[in-house]
């Protein structure tokens, strides 16, 4: 188990003082079964009101309330929380269960309503260029299964596109990543994404932090990557940036059928003409090694952790 202290700092500034509206946080991890948060802190300068709810993702989600005007709006978000870096249940992606699943996927009816969100392209426009390029991959490299298909994808982005760190906002549309071969990590999970659903497979963008020498330094940034859903399978994460399966080393803050949907920090600021100067944002990552993770009996298991405001 891997104890981590995670600090991400965010900071906008005017060069006059801007009223804001009620700006929206997804800055809480989400919790499984091999991650718990232990506390969270989350503070605003000028000072704000929070209201706590769980969004249709299940995301916890701050809607932060900014009375006073300012020059500057500082975010920080502390968390301090446990993962387990492994389970002795869970078997290797390959020969497992969900290499089974064959193409095209059935899901049960049970949960269609609700896995037709997730097979709903965001770029419908895009979609035979799109589909274009997803053939040409497996033709060159021909999948078994759904989740081979999907490790294919995840190759062909990671092999096929250089990153570049953009500060806009928003993100590539697929065709402009095909065409540029250069994008963002969210850039690429939205390619991604687009590629899963025009094969019939349900994918969702997840946003969050990478565990990485950069964020041990105090320099991280927050990153983004997909995860499928497949019967009897579940949601499995795939990072297109860096041409892996997700991790322990990966920390979802949020997830949604949307990109849009998981955005650390969104809000509006009214002010001046060309008043907005900027923003820093700083994602700081302290890990430490637990040992070997225990199952605990039922009185034993922590209640869920208050949220520090």
């Amino acid at each position: 188990m891997t104890r981590f202290h995670i600090v991400h700092r965010t900071e906008y500034r005017y060069s006059a003082p801007v009223k804001f509206g009620i700006h929206r946080l997804v800055l809480r991890p989400r919790e499984g079964h091999r991650t718990t948060v232990l506390q969270h802190q989350l503070a605003l300068t000028p000072k704000a009101r929070f209201f706590w709810m769980n969004d249709l993702y299940g995301n916890h989600v701050a809607l932060a309330e900014i009375e006073e005007e300012s020059d500057r709006l500082e975010i920080v978000s502390e968390v301090k929380m446990d993962v387990v870096d492994a389970l002795s249940d869970e078997a290797p992606m390959e020969g497992s269960r969900c290499s089974m699943v064959a193409l095209p996927v059935v899901y049960p009816l049970i949960e269609t309503a609700v896995v037709d969100g997730y097979l709903k392209l965001t770029y419908p426009d895009e979609s035979e260029a799109v589909r274009g390029w997803v053939n040409e991959v497996l033709r060159v490299s021909p999948a078994a299964s759904a989740m081979g298909a999907v490790v294919q994808i995840n190759q062909a982005i990671h092999s096929g596109t250089g990153y570049r760190r953009r500060e806009e906002a928003g993100v590539q549309s697929p065709s402009q990543t095909l065409s540029l071969r250069t994008g963002s990590c969210r850039d690429m999970a939205t390619l991604m994404m687009e590629a899963c659903r025009t094969l019939g497979i349900a994918a969702r963008f997840t946003s969050g932090y990478l565990d990485t020498r950069a964020s041990t330094a105090g320099h991280g940034a927050t990153h983004a990557w997909i995860e499928v859903y497949l019967p009897d399978c579940g949601w499995c994460g795939f990072d297109p940036t860096l041409g892996e399966q997700v991790s322990s080393k990966h920390i979802a803050l949020g997830a949604s059928a949307h990109p849009r949907g998981v955005m650390p920090v969104s809000g509006i600021f009214s002010g001046p003409p060309g008043s907005y100067a900027g923003m820093k944002v700083s994602v700081l990552i302290q890990r430490e090694v637990l040992g070997t993770a225990q199952e605990l009996k039922p009185s034993e298991v922590p209640a869920p952790a208050g949220v520090v405001s």
